[in-house]
């Protein structure tokens, strides 16, 4: 990753086999558009490193299995076939995919760990309809539930003010979730152009990276992540001042942390199961006593 705009042959690949490619998104262009002025898309820069592999059954050539913001970057998974793109769907509408995001916020955030649970909804207010808002902020309509969970990493400057860099685990999947939650606990991600409405207009890019992205496929799972771009070789804006914990660490407990869950959730199926088949049986058992004591009542009726 660089600061350098994109261009056509600027794509860098994570991952590939017969079935997905993830690459590493860049900073400022959408995955795919249908405006013919938009001469910088994933979509393009697929088409262009692989032709052959573009499927012309679809509108774009390429089926994309989830969405990046036009200025976020980061790890994006592109299925290479229909039946990969189901495998892969149903992991996201199950949210069993974990995804993790860096970020450099503005300020410095005190509480090193903490869930934020604020609902989103569409922000009705003139000039502003292609916004996320927060429940109660004046225009949210239809909010849903949301959480993302936010671990500190560093403190720092950013060209000489206070950042702080976090990881973002988006536990949900709304519409620019993790610009809205930084927001709205008055630490919006820097060089979010639109969140700060127009305000934040100096960095190069919005500091927002998909770092993590891992999908539990069978046989084979994809796990892959996409470097860390905030740092002084890419962006020498950015000075660390105090580290709280390392990316590498935070990244394997999160995925400790599924692993965990995973595992939990096995056994409550299992349990689960067990009490179901438990009560089957206890069903048929009755049935069955019932069925007996009508046949006793029947024989004893017809001997009278």
């Amino acid at each position: 990753m660089s600061s350098e705009p994109a261009s056509v042959e600027s794509l860098r690949v994570l991952y590939q086999s017969d079935d997905y490619i993830i690459v590493d998104k860049h900073w400022d262009i959408r995955i795919d558009s249908k405006m013919w002025y938009e001469k910088q898309t994933v979509q393009l820069q697929l088409q262009h490193h692989f032709p052959h592999l573009a499927d012309p059954s679809t509108y774009y050539g390429f089926r994309f299995c989830h969405q990046l913001d036009f200025s976020t970057s980061g790890a994006l998974c592109v299925a290479l076939n229909k039946a990969a793109a189901g495998r892969a769907y149903r992991c996201f509408k199950d949210r069993t995919v974990t995804k993790a995001y860096i970020a450099l916020v503005r300020g410095w955030v005190e509480q090193e760990t903490q869930t934020l649970n604020f609902a989103i909804g569409k922000n009705s207010m003139e000039g502003r309809t292609h916004m996320m808002c927060i429940e109660g902020s004046e225009g949210c309509e239809n909010p849903k539930p949301c959480q993302t969970e936010v671990t500190v990493l560093e403190y720092g400057m950013y060209d000489g003010d206070p950042v702080t860099k976090v990881l973002l685990q988006p536990l949900t999947g709304r519409t620019h979730q993790l610009r809205v939650h930084c927001s709205a606990i008055g630490h919006p991600i820097v060089g979010d152009f639109t969140y700060s409405l127009g305000a934040d207009d100096s960095p190069y890019r919005m500091m927002l990276h998909a770092y993590l992205l891992h999908i539990p496929l069978e046989p084979q799972e994809l796990l892959v992540t996409a470097g860390d771009p905030f740092v002084p070789a890419v962006d020498p804006k950015w000075i660390s001042q105090r580290s709280l914990r390392t990316l590498e660490a935070t990244v394997d407990a999160v995925l400790e942390h599924r692993k965990t869950k995973e595992k939990e959730e096995e056994v409550a199926r299992r349990e689960g199961e067990k009490r179901k088949q438990s009560k089957q049986r206890r069903m048929e058992e009755q049935s069955e006593e019932q069925r007996r004591a009508c046949q006793e009542w029947l024989s004893e009726w017809a001997g009278d």
